[in-house]
């Protein structure tokens, strides 16, 4: 059975943040979604140790719009200040991807069935996901359902090619890279006809170390799952 899963997310407002935004204390959102952002919705669909998800497609459906909205967040030194956030409004994306075995869990090794976590997969996404679902972050609520990837008219369908510049693709977690040592990865994307095609993690040429990290320990509480008991972690939110 092949793993490659399909769906669509939805959602009023998405954040997918610029880094370099974040110096004045606001945020900016990039115009198209970051690798991490889809996996992180995909791993709040379903998750566990033993898999890595790759997304391989992610396809534009409705047209690029932003909207601003003032924001008071609240300081560390007290109170509040005013922030100016600039959203994506209104969006709309299908997603293709697909799993693999983490080399790097092989506490995990006996997990390894790929027709189980293919079938749950699927079944958390006609579920809406286990967990909430965010697009960039926590205010822009998301919703996943199942779909077709490339089914229906979309804004973008033949609009051409449209580059982007340097963009922030994903994070290198210790327990997927075998390595003590946190990194953010970085790449220039492109969009044709509305698809973008994500290149793999490991091909992301432009990397930031951010600090040493150690590989998350294998969880000593399990939960109850589809009949059998389980390790279950938690991931850092992606950008």
């Amino acid at each position: 059975m092949d793993n490659i899963v399909e769906f669509k997310v939805t959602g009023r407002f998405a954040l997918f943040t610029d880094p370099l935004t974040r110096i004045g204390g606001e945020k900016c959102s990039y115009q198209i979604p970051t690798y991490e952002a889809m996996k992180g919705i995909l791993s709040s669909v379903y998750w566990k140790p033993t898999i890595i998800w790759i997304i391989d497609k992610v396809r534009v459906i409705k047209a690029i719009r932003t909207q601003v909205r003032n924001i008071r967040p609240v300081v560390f030194s007290g109170g509040n200040s005013l922030s100016i956030y600039t959203y994506l409004s209104d969006v709309e994306y299908q997603v293709l991807a697909h799993f693999e075995w983490n080399p790097y869990r092989e506490d995990m090794a006996k997990d390894r069935n790929e027709n189980k976590h293919y079938f749950i997969a699927k079944r958390m996404i006609e579920r809406g996901g286990r967990r909430d679902i965010f697009l960039g972050t926590r205010e822009c609520q998301g919703y996943v359902e199942p779909c077709r990837f490339g089914e229906g008219t979309g804004f973008y369908d033949n609009y051409g090619e449209l580059t982007f510049d340097l963009m922030f693709h994903g994070f290198d977690y210790p327990d997927e890279i075998g390595k003590n040592e946190f990194y953010s990865r970085f790449w220039r994307p492109k969009m044709e006809n509305g698809l973008i095609e994500f290149i793999r993690p490991e091909e992301c040429s432009i990397r930031k170390f951010i600090r040493p990290m150690k590989a998350q320990a294998p969880a000593s509480i399990g939960i109850i799952e589809d009949g059998l008991l389980e390790g279950y972690g938690e991931k850092e939110e992606g950008l």
